[in-house]
């Protein structure tokens, strides 16, 4: 009887050993899960999930100390586009550098499924298309579209078309918002260096 008593007990401690360290190493598979995020997965997972759902927003924090509220649309290799939230009827597309973003400000939930999601959002094979283009590609076609464009910066915004893109950066006719690009509109021609590039919008 004592023999059973003391096979109990052994079996009990032994197994109580092995889930501490089954959980042990299941956090430290976590840990290094999430150490492998970057801000770009996480803005991809969150806006995959939540387009699921409707209509859903995040607040972003960025460079020169505004936070916008937006709802993104593509994510691309160093760049995101957004339809900006709080700016009245209609879109408001912009085009935001992941370079410039200071923080997300996240509610509890989006925190938790961004994190919990990664996982089951992974896919096989290469990224897709938009995930492989870069900020200057974006930029590129914006300037082949002559499309009338606001770039912001942490020193103020200005107003006008990009007329060439660089390997680090753009030069932007500036002109009145609302007239399309002539010469005799443009009142100063200004090269903007990507890093200093916080959000353009379209």
């Amino acid at each position: 009887m004592r023999w059973d008593n003391l096979f109990d007990d052994l079996e009990g401690q032994l197994e109580h050993e092995l889930t501490a360290e089954d959980l042990d190493l299941r956090a430290e598979e976590e840990r290094l899960r999430i150490g492998r995020l970057s801000l770009r997965d996480r803005l991809r997972v969150l806006q995959r999930v939540e387009s699921r759902h409707g209509e859903w927003s995040v607040r972003v924090a960025l460079l020169d100390g505004s936070e916008l509220r937006l709802r993104p649309s593509t994510i691309g290799r160093d760049w995101f586009s957004a339809d900006l939230v709080d700016e009245g009827a209609g879109r408001a597309p912009c085009v935001v550098p992941l370079s410039a973003v200071t923080g997300l400000l996240l509610a509890r939930a989006q925190v938790a499924a961004s994190l919990v999601a990664a996982d089951a959002d992974e896919r096989d094979g290469a990224p897709s298309l938009s995930e492989r283009l870069t900020l200057s590609f974006v930029l590129r076609d914006l300037c082949r579209r002559r499309a009338s464009v606001e770039v912001r910066t942490p020193s103020g915004a200005a107003h006008g078309t990009i007329d060439r893109v660089g390997r680090d950066h753009l030069d932007l006719a500036v002109h009145e918002r609302g007239s399309a690009r002539r010469e005799s509109v443009v009142s100063q021609y200004r090269v903007v260096p990507f890093a200093q590039v916080v959000v353009v919008r379209v």
